[in-house]
């Protein structure tokens, strides 16, 4: 399990991870970038979601801090399960 917690205007620097549940404790607006392609995706408090395996980096855009929660998967989920292998950002 890993704690993130970031405040506004936060650029992260480019890294893995790897098959993850996301449990957001905050609501927060965030901008992720993977080589030229970037997705925006805003998200409230409370939710948990599927996140597959990439690597990014992150940029808080919005107002408020991010704080999250990753459970990350120590195997990969098993072929056709359903997870996006291309997936940038999280998948609800």
């Amino acid at each position: 399990m890993l704690k993130y917690h970031d405040v506004p205007g936060t650029l992260t620097l480019p890294h893995d991870h790897p098959d993850s549940v996301m449990i957001t404790a905050s609501s927060f607006r965030r901008e992720l970038i993977q080589g030229e392609r970037k997705a925006e995706v805003e998200i409230p408090a409370g939710r948990a979601m599927w996140l597959a395996a990439q690597s990014h980096a992150g940029h808080n855009i919005g107002d408020t801090d991010t704080d999250v929660f990753f459970v990350e998967l120590k195997e990969p989920a098993p072929p056709g399960g359903g997870a996006a292998t291309d997936a940038l950002g999280p998948m609800s």
